[in-house]
């Protein structure tokens, strides 16, 4: 069983200095249709203006991905870490019990393009924490790479819940498969291109949930496809 997403009707937020898309509700969106699925609770799609950002705010009890698709993204905290990430870089935040953070343009010239994911964790009350990796090109394509995990495999950041993020580069011969145990969810978010999944053709920021499947199935396109394995 399977639900479409589509791009165009996710909730929109225009700020002048930031374009942003959310896949579920959030700040001023909210639509009880959509307000999550399994421990997912946030996919915004932020295209933020050079030398802007979001200036120190508070976080607790979220794992926030950051995913980076064009430009350089900035990040200070309270944890003492400042790095800029750009594409190809994951960035894992662990909020736990409280982290104030910035995140801003790192360019005065080009826009920064960016996905935040927030997945609740298992575990509420954890030592905040803070994580970077880098994934490349040719690790991606035409393969699932693991990039979140609870326990860091494979070179995934670590994540405090029972989920897997795997990221994907898809060309037009290639099909990738994801086995999905009895009882988890998938869940699939094109980030760029298009993509063919379980058999549903999707475009840039339309997303796919699949419920009591048991694979996640890609298939051509041109796309850059973010897969998540969930529990209920």
């Amino acid at each position: 069983m399977y639900e479409i997403r589509k791009s165009e009707d996710r909730g929109p937020a225009e700020h002048g200095w930031l374009s942003s898309r959310h896949s579920f509700s959030f700040g001023q969106y909210h639509d009880p249709r959509h307000m999550g699925f399994g421990p997912l609770r946030v996919i915004n799609e932020d295209k933020v203006q050079p030398g802007m950002g979001f200036g120190a705010h508070g976080h607790a009890d979220m794992e926030i991905i950051s995913y980076v698709l064009d430009g350089a993204l900035a990040h200070k905290d309270s944890l003492g870490n400042g790095s800029s990430i750009g594409y190809g870089d994951v960035q894992r935040m662990s909020a736990g019990t409280g982290v104030r953070h910035s995140e801003f343009n790192g360019s005065d010239r080009e826009m920064v393009h960016f996905l935040q994911i927030w997945i609740m964790p298992d575990t509420n009350g954890v030592e905040p924490g803070y994580e970077e990796k880098r994934f490349e090109r040719a690790d991606k394509l035409g393969k699932a790479r693991l990039i979140a995990s609870p326990d860091g495999r494979e070179g995934s950041v670590r994540i405090h819940q029972d989920a897997a993020l795997y990221a994907t580069i898809l060309r037009s011969d290639d099909r990738v498969d994801i086995p999905l145990a009895p009882g988890r969810l998938g869940y699939v978010h094109v980030a760029t291109g298009t993509a063919t999944v379980n058999g549903q053709p999707l475009k840039a920021g339309d997303a796919l949930k699949l419920m009591d499947e048991a694979h996640i199935v890609l298939e051509g396109g041109d796309g850059e496809v973010l897969s998540f394995d969930l529990p209920r």
